[in-house]
């Protein structure tokens, strides 16, 4: 498998204050499926911005598909944690599935009939076709998930990254959707950010923990342990809680 993602000796701190990551090394293959754990503060959402050139290490480097970050981004779906869509906001579902064409598109172009046709198409995938005129307000929490991870397949991405997916969602709408990204994941790279280590560890294939530093993991590893302690103090002595 080839690597789609090479991270070598990043650092990164905000405005020359508290060091946020430190010296962050790994790699990520074609179709892994990586879940990354760590306490608030840690630097997860700061990787993941790093990895979609949206802010640039302060010392080391990072290759998104054999290119620079910022090239790569394009090739990138991202799931934010939270959505920027205003929920009383009368916006269909298939107008935000079709939004997610707008970042290649210049500004009052219409939306052609191949990308009408794609985002039906994958509404209808997601199983979410009766709600595709429904206001995405009207929607509960995990199929207005499944509408936004839907938003950011409309481009093909070829890596696809949540922050949090479930969060605000049930505990039955959170493995749908684990199981919605177990089958994406089997064209695509997936990262997802979680505090649910014991539901990610079923669909990944790699934990990386980070608390400014990372530690990589086999999820075959950590899920082998049959003693749940020994499991979760792999993860304690790293600075990676589990609650």
């Amino acid at each position: 498998m080839k690597e789609v993602i090479k991270a070598k000796n990043i650092s990164y701190k905000y405005n020359q204050q508290a060091i946020v990551l430190s010296d962050i090394n790994f790699s990520i293959l074609q179709n892994d499926f990586v879940g990354i754990i760590g306490p608030n503060g840690g630097g997860k959402s700061t990787l993941l911005k790093i990895i979609l050139g949206l802010l640039k290490p302060n010392t080391g480097s990072i290759e998104v598909l054999n290119t620079k970050a910022t090239k790569a981004r394009s090739h990138i779906g991202y799931v934010p944690q939270h959505s920027q869509i205003d929920l009383n906001y009368p916006i269909s579902v298939l107008d935000v599935v079709l939004s997610g064409f707008l970042g290649s598109k210049k500004i009052g172009s219409k939306y052609s009939k191949e990308e009408k046709d794609l985002a039906s198409k994958i509404i209808n995938d997601f199983k979410l076709d009766k709600f595709k005129n429904r206001s995405i307000g009207h929607l509960s929490g995990g199929q207005r998930q499944r509408v936004m991870i839907a938003r950011a397949l409309v481009t093909k991405p070829k890596i696809l990254i949540l922050d949090e997916p479930t969060n605000n969602i049930d505990e039955e709408g959170g493995r749908d959707l684990y199981e919605l990204l177990h089958d994406l994941n089997k064209t695509m790279t997936i990262i997802t950010v979680s505090h649910d280590v014991d539901v990610i560890s079923k669909y990944v294939n790699k934990i990386f923990c980070l608390n400014n530093k990372i530690v990589c993991h086999k999820a075959s590893d950590i899920t082998n342990e049959k003693d749940e302690t020994k499991m979760k103090k792999v993860f304690h002595q790293h600075g990676c809680i589990i609650h």
